[in-house]
């Protein structure tokens, strides 16, 4: 397996501090960080810690270098046609935020959403639908909660933008996301992908699949907090207005008139999170360097383990097949609360999963559910692990059923 070629690269894994080894299994939320990320922020805080493109020195210089580096790196991990289309933001949130508040809507246009889909993707639309006069449809899931691509084929005509999660953080339920581009663009419809969980866990090809937009997080894929991507063609973007203006994003002002830069500039202002994007870069040359086609198929090959070894009172949340739940498994064992069996898994054996509604209250509240414990795999993780997990989860079912 991978993990045994990666582990000694993340310090926490090695940390003696706990009476018992750390098993993460909360990926989903955020992963861990190997060490080079870490020295890359410390390298900027040590070595070049200024400010980048407003001065002419030496410090500025370096600044600059890395940090268009690392949008470079972003580019071509995702294939992104330009660079330009390339903007740093803190995160997915504020990514589609920014598409929510920016986007060229007119009153009245219709945007697309599923019932898979995370508050950042859906919150944000709301409130575009009280104050923009967008028009936000959610289109359902087929009985066995897939994708249900020929009610798409009808509820996307007629709609300005769609919207969707790739991968669900709810379940790991992945979406056709070219049948869904082709479809939405033969109807004249734009598409946007929240790829949070799809990004850091497999090949995904901005120019193939011919994606207008899409945005992710960097702390989800080997990266720092704060840290995040709004990538899209570089057209599209230019007739988006910013969302955040004042200090780097004008080409010139007067006291009554204002000339935006070009993209991705427009959208950065004031001064960036150097470091952080930076070292983001720097995750992404990690992950790189392991393959995406090998942590994808190591993260389904632990999901397919584990639920095969899991006992009988436990049911599994989500698509039947293991590996059609990526590295994302969710589950609930009746009679009990997934709270109660989270920091059960923490204090006996010191194994870290979420549990909750996983920022999905909608999909949890439409169907009268209250919450699923999550674990979730990365390329780290391994069958020793998955063993503790399912061990841990036989003697909670024992001592307390």
């Amino acid at each position: 397996m991978i993990s045994s070629r990666y582990r000694d690269d993340f310090p926490i894994l090695r940390d003696e501090r706990w009476e018992k080894p750390l098993v993460y299994l909360d990926n989903a939320c955020m992963t861990l960080k190997p060490k080079r990320v870490v020295d890359k922020l410390v390298e900027y805080y040590t070595q070049y810690p200024g400010c980048g493109g407003r001065s002419l020195h030496k410090i500025t210089a370096r600044v600059t270098e890395e940090f268009e580096g690392a949008r470079e790196k972003v580019a071509d991990f995702l294939n992104c046609p330009e660079t330009e289309g390339i903007v740093f933001t803190k995160n997915t949130t504020e990514s589609i935020n920014l598409v929510s508040h920016s986007f060229p809507f007119e009153k009245g246009d219709i945007v697309l959403g599923t019932d898979h889909e995370h508050n950042s993707n859906l919150v944000p639309w709301l409130l575009a639908e009280k104050e923009r006069g967008i028009d936000y449809r959610v289109l359902p899931s087929s009985e066995d909660h897939s994708f249900d691509i020929e009610r798409f084929k009808e509820e996307v005509k007629g709609v300005r933008l769609v919207s969707m999660v790739h991968v669900s953080n709810l379940d790991g339920r992945r979406i056709p996301v070219r049948d869904i581009t082709e479809i939405a663009h033969d109807n004249g419809a734009m598409v946007f992908f929240d790829c949070a969980q799809s990004v850091p866990h497999m090949r995904l090809d901005m120019t193939g699949l011919d994606i207008d937009l899409l945005a992710f997080s960097g702390h989800k894929a080997c990266g720092p907090t704060g840290t995040g991507v709004l990538a899209g063609k570089v057209d599209l973007l230019r007739d988006m207005k910013p969302f955040i203006a004042g200090g780097d994003t004008v080409r010139e002002t007067t006291y009554h008139s204002v000339d935006f830069l070009d993209p991705p500039k427009r959208f950065e202002a004031g001064l960036q999170n150097y470091a952080g994007m930076i070292a983001m870069g720097e995750g992404l040359r990690y992950l790189e360097g392991i393959g995406l086609e090998e942590i994808e198929r190591h993260e389904k090959e632990l999901n397919r383990y584990a639920s095969n070894g899991l006992p009988d009172q436990v049911r599994i949340r989500g698509p039947e097949k293991p590996e059609d739940r990526g590295g994302i498994l969710p589950f609930n064992i009746t009679g009990l609360n997934s709270h109660d069996i989270a920091m059960m898994l923490d204090e006996f054996s010191n194994i870290e999963v979420r549990s909750g509604r996983h920022c999905v209250h909608s999909w949890f509240n439409s169907r009268e559910e209250e919450s699923t414990a999550r674990a979730s795999f990365y390329l780290y993780n391994n069958k020793e692990e998955v063993d503790a997990f399912i061990g841990t989860i036989e003697r909670i079912i024992e001592d307390f059923l």
